[in-house]
Formats: structure tokens, C-alpha cells, sequence
């Protein structure tokens, strides 16, 4: 079957149309204009990140690559990538590869149709030439769940098996290797009993030595060809778990990633990281769980018609205690249940606690309260003790009773066999036959029981984490919003928040206009809602009541991360990855630009600071580099909302921790950088908002003054009193 192929329109098409391609190869057709429209087409083309995104809103992973054709080192390779592939071709071109072979490369062109190229030819084309060697630039995609749900009315649940099916379907054919693995695996097993027997009846029977020679060495070849099958069916399991346990995972952090603000507020950091696990247990249930089921049933089929033809009265009383085994071991799966979900709570808080003590040691050594926090650890081991002494109760008492179960069934026709042999109804090598037929019929048995819990914990887990998958996101993909900001100025229309249903509001019909271009302060006692009216306009939360506009337009029918990608934020509580200084400045951007960030390092009076380091800008900062002080991590964040270059510019509380000096360096050079751009700026000190355009002042969540600093110092109200107190009138 042919590569699907659709053409582009024009020469700015081409990203689109190659989206397009890679759509229907996995089945699902959508519009050029649809695909056009969510690419982010401006007058300059469509950019690989535009391509990306556009591809994750239809439902596929991404990861944008920089690699090359051949492998180094075993490192990764076009030739080892998924396919097909979105390239970057000749610097300002894409297409679609869609199979490489041993001599040529297969593409689709949007701009010339499908083309078949020499390892060479493609490489002149694809590959850019570094210090690094030749590395070519492209974008690998892989369907997910909501790839494969998309367009289907009534979405399949997380919390559905169903729901499993989009992992599995991408490895079809490795299970199909599995499943011919284990027929041959099979196929060397149902021998054996037949050799036994032959071995006992013929060879010492007759004493034919050179039989039983025979028969032993085919014994040793059905061994090493078990052997051989064994080891493949070991790396292809590995391989489909790994990625589809990389699937899984990166499947969840995308999800968590499209989720709002006020979702991580009531979660904590435990509770989403024993998630994790989850979907561990989900990979196990789909990769050795359901191998061993497929292998179980196979077996118990083969095995139980020769157990038949052996003796039907033994076979009949395999199937009984086999149903007695089952039955045995589901009447406990509800306990179970219950038990796990306790477990999973002690987890999620023994992490908590753990993450909480290691991140807080400074102070607990300050405060001298190592005692009081091991205490508490202790407790909460004690109790994740106790639900581990539950789970470990229903386990022995279901293999207690599965085991009695076994080897009265095993002692039955052991019996049966032995009485049979006695009264000569059967030979001494049936018998033994049949003693190495129910071994291999109790194996498969053993494996079902271990599906049977395997399930369980996978439904479990998907129950778990239905709470993330199926959450609203913080856009909705089915809604269609601008990708354009207006023109005009922000206003926020009688807008009332408060955090949950039944909080007090944080804000209570706030309505001001913030001025395009200009520079408004918000101030007031701390606890006012400065910062949640910051958290509003960047859209991390919407108003419980009223609506927020900018140049007429409502700001939530503003695609989110458009209206985010024109502002430059700094807030309190900034993050600082553990990653260069570098990047850190640059967070906004996959590819460095060295000149903005030294610029914005200057604009940041951070400078200084940098060329003391052995490695300057690549030096490593955060949790695993060095340490900086609160100072400088400010100035960091104030040099990354610089280095983006924004329209709109947040900054709460920005230069709080910062000394005078700094202070003043870092405001006199973002006067000239902040010309023309709109600010909003919440600040306790005088010197920060005195010049703002408009001040706006907080009180319990209500605008009580608005004005310039001279004329509200003049009326002498609230204002006047917070600079006389707070913002260092005078100083």
C-alpha cells in the first residue's frame, strides 16, 4: 500500500500538507486549512515548533531531533528513528521519510510527490555539517490514546482496558514475533512427554540402549531450541516494555503539562509522582502479564487435549481443582483492592514526608527539630507497616489455600496414575507422562492466577490516573480561539475569584483598565489579591465571576499560550532549573540566541556575577549545580522575562530581594527596554512604582484607590499611608 500523499497548496504549505501525510498513514484525515490554522503559518513559512504543536493537538507524541543518519557509538539515529518522520529539508523545506532501506531512501515531498533517493543524494539535502559531524534536523511523532479516540463520539475512559489498545497497537508486530515464538516454544514442549514415555516403554523396557541414547539427545535438542526461543522472546519483551513504559509516561507528563494551575494546587508533589508507578504496573500488565496469559492459555489448550487422550477421569479432575484454584483466589480480589489503595496513600505521603525532610534539612537544623520530623516519619512508616502486614495477610491466605488446592489434585491423580499402572491399565513411561503433563498444566495455571492480580492492579492503576487523563485541560482542543492578540488595552470588568466554591474571595468586583503601552503598579497590605489579579490576567485561573478584556476581545477566547508567549513574567516564587545559566535565561526558546541572553544579562546586572564563574554562562545552577543566593536568582528570572522580548511584562515583586544598588542599576536599565511595552508591576518599594503611568490600590480584594503617585499622595488615603509605612516614603 502506497504512502498517502496530499500536495501543498503553496510554498508556505509545506509543514502543514507533510502533517497531513503522517495523519493518514495512522488512519485520520484532516483539512489543510485545519492543519494550517493550528501550525502557527506566518509571512516567514511554518516553523518545526509550529509543526510540533499542531501535532500534539491532533494527538500525536512528539520529539523535535538534531541526529544523524548513521549510528555513532550506539548512539541514537535516522535509521533507528520511528517512522514516518517530519525533516527539515535543505534549511527551509519539509517532507515526510517514510522508509529507509538497505540502498535508498523513501520521502514525500509535499512540493515534488514521492521520491526515491541514494543514502547520499538524501544526506546532501537533509544533513548540516557541524563540529559535531553531519546532523540533519526533524521532528519524530507517534499516535497516542487521544490520536486514536479522536473524531470517535464518546471517547474511550482512561479507566478503561480499552483505553490500552493504542499502546499495544504500535507493536503489533512484535507480538506477532511473540506469538509465533511461543507456538514453536510449545511445539518443542508437547514433545517431551511423548519422548518420556517412549524413553520408559521402549528403551529401558528393552533395554535398547542406543534408543535411549536417541531419546536423550533429542531431549538435549528440544532443551537448546527452548533455550534459543527463550532468550528472543526475552529481548522482544524488553523492548516493547521499555517503550511502551516511555509512552505511558511521557503520555502523562504531556497531560500534566495541558493542565491548569489550580490542579497542581490541590495535589501534592507525592501523590502525582506515585503515579509514576502506576503506570509501571500498567507496562508489566501489558507486556509480561498478557505474554504470560497468551503463553497460559496456548499451553493449557495443547497440554489438556494430550492430558484427554492420556486419561479423560485425570483430566476431569484438573478442570474441577482448576476451578476450585480460580474461584479461590478471586474471592479475595476485593480486599485486595481496598488494601492497595491504603498502600497507595501511605506511599504518596512517605514520599511527601521524604521530599519534605531532604528539601527542608537547612531548617530543620536551624530549628533544631530533627527529632519532631523523624518522629513523624516514623509514624507514617508505621502505618504504611501496618497496610503492608494486610496485604501480606490476604496473599499468604489466597496462596495457602491455592497451594492446598494443588497438591491435593496432584496427590489425586498421582494415585490415579499409580493404581492405573498397578491394574495395568496404563504403562509405568504413561504414568510418568502424565506426571510431566500436569507439571506443565500447573505453570500456566500459576500464570493465569498471576493475570488475574495483574489486572487487578492495572485496573486499579487506570482508575488512579483517570483523575488526571480524563480532568479538563486548560484549553479545551474542541474550542477554536483566536491565535492573534488585539489591539487595545487590558480591562477587567467587575471580576470577583475566589479559589474554591466555598473560600472567602480573594477578589471582589475588581474593575480598572490597564493602559496599552504603559506602565500600571499595583500596590496594597499583604493578602490583598495582588498577586492572584497577576494570576488572572496570565490566565492561570479564570474569574468566578466578571471577564477580562483586551482591545474588546474576552481574554479566555485568546488561544492561552499565544497570549503567554507575548508576556515576560516574574514572579515571587520563580523556578531555577537545574540546568546552564544559559538555558535557564532562554527557557523560552529550544535553540540559544548568546547575543539576547548577554543582553539580557546586562539589562539584569547579573553579569558580574556570571564572568566570576569557572564556566561563565554554561556553569550549572539549581538542585544538582551551584547554588545561588535569593539576589541572584532574581536577577536571573528578571534576565529570562528580558531575554523573551515581550509585549506585555509582569512583574511581581521583582526586585524585593534585591539591595539598593542592584535595584536602581536593574530599574534605570529596564526604563529604556519597558518603553512602549505595557507593565504591570506589583512592588512594596517607593522607587518601583512612584513612575508608573497608573496606580492601582488593593485592599481585601477591592480597588480602592486608582491614580498617579502625586495625586494619590496629595488625597492622603490609603495610598499615603502605605507609602508612609510600607514603601519607604522618604528613604
Amino acid at each position: 500500500m502506497a504512502f498517502p500523499y496530499y500536495k501543498q497548496h503553496d510554498s508556505m504549505d509545506c509543514g502543514p500538507a507533510c502533517l497531513r501525510m503522517v495523519a493518514k498513514h495512522f488512519g485520520k484525515s484532516y483539512s489543510l486549512n485545519y492543519l494550517r490554522e493550528k501550525c502557527y503559518i506566518d509571512k516567514n513559512g511554518v516553523s518545526l515548533r509550529g509543526i510540533e504543536e499542531a501535532a500534539e493537538l491532533c494527538g500525536f507524541r512528539t520529539i523535535a531531533v538534531k541526529m544523524p543518519f548513521y549510528s555513532e557509538n550506539g548512539q541514537a539515529s535516522l535509521k533507528k528513528a520511528p517512522l514516518p518522520a517530519i525533516l527539515h529539508w535543505n534549511e527551509n523545506h519539509f517532507v515526510v521519510l517514510y522508509q529507509i532501506t538497505k540502498k535508498k531512501v523513501r520521502i514525500a515531498d509535499p512540493a515534488h510527490g514521492r521520491i526515491k533517493l541514494n543514502h547520499p543524494e538524501f544526506l546532501k539535502h537533509w544533513t548540516q555539517k557541524s563540529d559535531n559531524g553531519a546532523k540533519g534536523i526533524g521532528l519524530l511523532l507517534e499516535p497516542t490514546a487521544e490520536f486514536e479516540n479522536s473524531g470517535i463520539e464518546g471517547k474511550n475512559k482512561i479507566n478503561s482496558y480499552e483505553f490500552l489498545k493504542s499502546y499495544l497497537n504500535p507493536h503489533r508486530g512484535l507480538f506477532a514475533q511473540l506469538l509465533l515464538s511461543l507456538v514453536i516454544a510449545t511445539a518443542f514442549q508437547v514433545t517431551v512427554p511423548f519422548l518420556t514415555q517412549s524413553l520408559v516403554d521402549v528403551g529401558i523396557e528393552n533395554k535398547n540402549l542406543n534408543f535411549i541414547y536417541l531419546v536423550l539427545a533429542g531431549m538435549l535438542l528440544i532443551f537448546l531450541g527452548q533455550t534459543v526461543v527463550r532468550f528472543i522472546q526475552s529481548w522482544i519483551v524488553l523492548h516493547a516494555s521499555v517503550r511502551i513504559n516511555v509512552s505511558l509516561i511521557a503520555d502523562y507528563l504531556f497531560k500534566l503539562m495541558k493542565m491548569p494551575l489550580g490542579f497542581f494546587d490541590s495535589k501534592n508533589i507525592g501523590d502525582l509522582l506515585q503515579r509514576i508507578g502506576d503506570h509501571r504496573r500498567i507496562e508489566s500488565f501489558l507486556t509480561q502479564s498478557t505474554l504470560s496469559l497468551i503463553l497460559s492459555i496456548f499451553n493449557l489448550i495443547v497440554f489438556g487435549v494430550v492430558l484427554l487422550i492420556y486419561s479423560v477421569p485425570i483430566f476431569l479432575i484438573y478442570i474441577v481443582a482448576a476451578i476450585l484454584y480460580v474461584l479461590w483466589i478471586v474471592i479475595f480480589l476485593r480486599k485486595r483492592r481496598e488494601i492497595d489503595y491504603k498502600a497507595f496513600a501511605e506511599r504518596s505521603d512517605n514520599q511527601d514526608s521524604l521530599i519534605e525532610i531532604i528539601q527542608g534539612m537547612p531548617e530543620i537544623k536551624l530549628q533544631g527539630s530533627e527529632i519532631k520530623r523523624r518522629s513523624l516519619w516514623t509514624q507514617i512508616q508505621a502505618r504504611l507497616f501496618r497496610v503492608q502486614i494486610s496485604a501480606l495477610a490476604i496473599s499468604q491466605y489466597q496462596d495457602a489455600g491455592a497451594l492446598f488446592i494443588n497438591q491435593a489434585k496432584d496427590i489425586i491423580i498421582t494415585f490415579i496414575a499409580a493404581k492405573g499402572v498397578v491394574e495395568g491399565h496404563m504403562t509405568l513411561g504413561m504414568m510418568l507422562a502424565i506426571q510431566y503433563i500436569i507439571g506443565q498444566l500447573n505453570a500456566p495455571l500459576q500464570q493465569m492466577v498471576g493475570f488475574i492480580r495483574s489486572a487487578q492492579d492495572a485496573k486499579i492503576s487506570l482508575e488512579r490516573l483517570s483523575e488526571v487523563h480524563n480532568s479538563h485541560e486548560e484549553e479545551d482542543p474542541e474550542i477554536v480561539k483566536m491565535d492573534i492578540i488585539p489591539e487595545g488595552d487590558i480591562e477587567v470588568e467587575d471580576v470577583s475569584f475566589s479559589y474554591t466554591p466555598i473560600s472567602d474571595k480573594v477578589l471582589k468586583n475588581v474593575k480598572v483598565r490597564i493602559p496599552r503601552g504603559k506602565t500600571t503598579a499595583i500596590v496594597g497590605t499583604s493578602g490583598s489579591g495582588k498577586t492572584t489579579l497577576i494570576k488572572l490576567l496570565l490566565r492561570f485561573y479564570d474569574p468566578t465571576k466578571g471577564r477580562i478584556m483586551i482591545g474588546g476581545q474576552p481574554l479566555n477566547t485568546i488561544y492561552t499560550k499565544v497570549w503567554r508567549a507575548r508576556c515576560g513574567v516574574v514572579m515571587q516564587d520563580g523556578f531555577v532549573f537545574s540546568d546552564t545559566i544559559a538555558r535557564n535565561i532562554a527557557e523560552s526558546d529550544d535553540i540559544i540566541d548568546f547575543k539576547k541572553v548577554i543582553q539580557a544579562a546586562i539589562t539584569a546586572n547579573i553579569m558580574d556575577f556570571i564572568h566570576e564563574l569557572p564556566k561563565g554562562f554554561q556553569t550549572k545552577i539549581g538542585q544538582k549545580g551551584n547554588g545561588i543566593s535569593a539576589g541572584q536568582k532574581q536577577r536571573l528570572f528578571i534576565a529570562r522575562a528580558v531575554y523573551k522580548n515581550p509585549e506585555f511584562i509582569f512583574l511581581d515583586e521583582a526586585t524585593n530581594a534585591l539591595d539598593a544598588q542592584n535595584e536602581k542599576i536593574i530599574m534605570e536599565n529596564l526604563n529604556d527596554f519597558l518603553e512602549g511595552k505595557t507593565v504591570v508591576v506589583v512592588a512594596h518599594r517607593l522607587s518601583t512604582v512612584k513612575n508608573a503611568d497608573q496606580i492601582i490600590v488593593l485592599e481585601k480584594g477591592e480597588i480602592v484607590e486608582t491614580g498617579t503617585h502625586e495625586d494619590l499622595v496629595q488625597v492622603e488615603k490609603n495610598y499615603f499611608n502605605l507609602v508612609k509605612n510600607q514603601l519607604e516614603l522618604g528613604s
